[in-house]
């Protein structure tokens, strides 16, 4: 039955696993997408400063602020958040779902650990390909260094910060679990956590399985997009 979708009854909650796994997968997709948001941004911002400046102060603190950023545990981080943020300051609700203030820091937990990793990744890519023949003949163009760094070099950089972008959806789905715990949010994270917890095999299995369908059709869908951003690969498969 589990080739036709049906992963049973769960043990502890005597309901469909389908059902269940239905009910709590829209408020992880709400985190992993306001946390993927947040690592882009930041994520790119800062890789694009440390190579633009490479071998300067603003290189240094960048991909310090990366290195610790991948360092620094989940769960370490967002108890560090609510203490600062929740308890001290009072600016956001320290647990729960429901709006926009509720999901600024678990957000920020997952987004901040994926800024850094893309950070790192965006500014070594982005240093080979500022190395190439065609960014030196651009220059040569009289183009300004901003033009050459954007239009030219980033573009073609793009392509592995791609293909770690299928991986670290991956990371969000799987990573959510340690935040929703952190923060009592709702989610399928929290919900295997839950199931591992009660031993409820047929609840894990469910969960483990479509979260592994989950990734490989985001990787799918990732490398059909690499022929949006190279042409050569677009004109190779017509």
């Amino acid at each position: 039955r589990a080739l036709r979708g049906d992963f049973g009854r769960s043990f502890t909650q005597r309901r469909p696993v389908n059902a269940l796994i239905g009910e709590q997968f829209p408020h992880t997709v709400e985190l992993a997408a306001a946390s993927l948001l947040i690592g882009i941004v930041l994520g790119f911002a800062l890789g694009i400063v440390a190579a633009a400046y490479h071998k300067t102060w603003l290189d240094t603190v960048s991909t310090g602020a990366a290195l610790l950023g991948i360092s620094v545990p989940q769960f370490f981080l967002g108890l560090v958040l609510i203490l600062i943020f929740s308890y001290r300051l009072g600016w956001f609700p320290v647990t729960g779902q429901g709006g926009l203030a509720r999901l600024v820091l678990p957000a920020m937990v997952l987004g901040l650990g994926s800024a850094a990793f893309f950070a790192r990744l965006v500014r070594t890519n982005l240093l080979e390909t500022m190395r190439q023949d065609y960014v030196t003949t651009a220059r040569s163009k009289g183009l300004p260094e901003r033009v050459v760094l954007l239009r030219h070099a980033l573009r073609n950089a793009l392509i592995p910060v791609i293909t770690a972008l299928g991986l670290q959806i991956g990371w969000l789905l799987s990573g959510a679990a340690v935040t929703e715990v952190v923060f009592a949010r709702p989610g399928i994270g929290r919900l295997l956590v839950d199931a591992i917890l009660a031993q409820d095999f047929p609840l894990v299995q469910g969960i483990i399985l479509f979260i592994t369908f989950v990734y490989v059709l985001v990787n799918l869908l990732v490398d059909i997009g690499y022929a949006v951003v190279d042409p050569r690969i677009r004109h190779a498969t017509q």
